[in-house]
């Protein structure tokens, strides 16, 4: 779970922080906001939805069928997908509300990333933010203002009736279950606007996000294709440990290799990407 902690000079000027080396900080996430910068790039490698967030209708990712798994995530961290969102790029950082509101930089305490030596620097010499640091502010103020206004545009969108719930069935064994609390533009409310509306909306820059989401929709076979090579792959590692623990059983008791479980066996999750 994220322990968020505000960086400051009483906790951190004589700590270090490392960057991350893999992306299993993101294997829990089913879905991940969107800043609108960047949905030209994600409408090309994954599903875009709507979610409510803090009150807000907001553009998001849709990252797996099921809470807790993220597809775009390999067991051993590597990211799958050719777009990785803004949201992960600057862990352990992020912004953080305080009480009356204001936006400060704060760090997940429990990344594991947070030392004392070696490591990058929170403060320099003089007391102020370091200039790595002083690089993710920026992008998280950045990304910040983005997210605030696709936040905007998404209402505007919703005013007009273009935003309706999304049911997507999963298949679940010989059953389907159905993700609940995503919305899509309603296709058919959009192409019946009126032309005002239709031109205030292409003012306001809101048909783009719209046709974003619209396009993108078309990836939700590729999360189906990611659940299958990772659902394929667990059952082979887990088929070729059970075989390991067989030929164990009937060797005379020595260390066996296992080196296996990384080799050619397993399905190349990057042929899908």
């Amino acid at each position: 779970m994220t322990q968020l902690e505000a960086v400051s000079r009483d906790l951190h000027s004589s700590k270090y922080w490392k960057r991350f080396e893999d992306y299993a900080h993101a294997r829990p996430d089913m879905v991940v906001p969107l800043a609108a910068q960047e949905l030209p790039r994600a409408l090309l490698d994954m599903p875009l939805a709507f979610m409510s967030q803090d009150g807000h209708v907001v553009p998001a990712a849709l990252l797996g069928l099921a809470p807790g798994r993220n597809l775009f995530v390999t067991p051993d961290g590597r990211w799958l997908g050719a777009y990785v969102p803004a949201f992960y790029r600057s862990y352990p950082f992020r912004l953080a509300s305080t009480g009356e509101g204001q936006q400060i930089l704060a760090i997940d305490a429990d990344s594991g990333l947070i030392c004392d030596a070696p490591g990058e620097a929170f403060f320099d010499g003089e007391g102020q933010p370091a200039p790595a640091v002083q690089e993710i502010l920026g992008f998280l103020n950045q990304i910040q203002a983005s997210r605030a206004a696709a936040a905007r545009t998404c209402q505007l969108l919703a005013d007009h009736g273009l935003i309706r719930p999304w049911p997507i069935s999963v298949p679940d064994g010989e059953e389907h279950r159905q993700l609940d609390g995503l919305y899509c533009i309603d296709e058919a409310a959009l192409n019946a606007l009126p032309d005002e509306a239709f031109l205030t909306l292409r003012r306001a820059g809101a048909l783009g996000l719209a046709y974003c989401q619209l396009l993108s929709m078309q990836n939700l076979q590729k999360l189906g294709q990611l659940a299958h090579a990772h659902d394929s792959a667990q059952a082979q590692v887990q088929a070729q440990a059970a075989a390991q623990v067989q030929a164990q059983a009937a060797s005379s008791g020595q260390g066996q290799e296992v080196s296996f479980l990384h080799g050619d066996g397993i399905i190349d999750f990057n042929a899908l990407t």
